[in-house]
């Protein structure tokens, strides 16, 4: 038998919900309110939400998805194969950015599933190709591409290195 849900839970509940968007073309209805829902107020509820959701923002830096952790394992045990490599070493960033953009399309039409990129460390550890990687991967462009990164393996590179992990080619 289930326990009723504490006010603090359900409060947890409901800005959890809040941050959640329904898949294109799908609606979420919110579940009937509870005796509890109810007694704790409308803060508590969850909000209805409605097909027309403004799409969200380019996904910044931050918002990178990293690989899962067990694909990760995989690549990193060359279970899974790394279908190829990009080495940037000397390369400025507007030659490293179209590199590493015409590379990727290359591997993903070539039906890859994970690559690495070596960016290097930089002289002091903080190179710029390091730090401007995770951006130019997350860009517009790459969306469709690049299913998450992680930094390499210490033996693919470590900190210098990046593992992309790319979606899967439309069938058709």
């Amino acid at each position: 038998m289930k326990r009723p849900l504490k006010p603090e839970e359900l409060r947890v509940w409901g800005v959890v919900t809040g941050t959640v968007h329904p898949l294109p073309g799908r609606v979420v209805l919110a579940p009937p309110p509870t005796a509890e829902a109810a007694a704790t107020g409308p803060a508590a509820r969850v909000p209805p939400t409605s097909a027309a959701k403004p799409q969200p923002a380019p996904r910044a830096r931050s918002d990178v998805d990293g690989i899962e952790p067990n694909r990760r394992h995989r690549i990193a045990r060359e279970r899974d194969p790394i279908g190829a490599r990009l080495d940037l070493h000397g390369y400025d960033q507007d030659r490293a950015r179209a590199a590493l953009e015409s590379f990727l399309r290359r591997a993903w039409d070539e039906g890859y599933r994970s690559v690495l990129v070596i960016t290097g460390k930089g002289v002091q550890g903080d190179g710029v190709l390091r730090r401007r990687a995770p951006e130019w991967l997350a860009s517009p462009g790459l969306a469709p591409i690049v299913a998450g990164i992680s930094e390499a393996h210490r033996r693919h590179g470590g900190e210098g290195a990046l593992y992309v992990a790319l979606r899967r080619k439309p069938r058709g």
